[in-house]
């Protein structure tokens, strides 16, 4: 799916699937559509990882935050990187395998956000 009104449901509910070679990175016009039906995610600062920071009252709430999202990325196959701090998670999402970014990341951020819901 490519169109540029995608929304947070619609990406949350797509599955990752395996992604190799340039062909597959998503150009900046579209991710930047995709970004926008993500409510607090940026481009990284060269533009080939998309990111947010979660904030959390206490570090113990933060771990099981990224042990959650640790569940999602083995199910989906798509790892993020990740900071924890007290309190804090950094979440990066790119595409090593496409060189950039992939609608995968953008799956995988929804159903990050769909984390905090849950």
């Amino acid at each position: 799916m490519s169109d540029s009104s995608t929304t947070l449901a619609e990406l949350a509910a797509e599955k990752c699937v395996p992604l190799k070679g340039r062909e597959h990175a998503v150009a900046l016009p579209q991710a930047q559509a995709w970004l926008a039906a993500l409510p607090g995610w940026s481009l990284g600062p060269d533009q080939a990882d998309i990111r947010r920071e979660f904030r959390f009252p206490d570090f113990v709430r933060a771990l099981a935050f990224v042990n959650a999202l640790g569940y999602i990325a083995e199910r989906e196959n798509h790892h993020p990187d990740l900071e924890l701090g007290w309190g804090r998670v950094l979440v990066r999402f790119s595409t090593h395998d496409v060189g950039g970014l992939s609608r995968n990341d953008f799956v995988c951020a929804a159903k990050t956000e769909a984390l905090l819901v849950a």
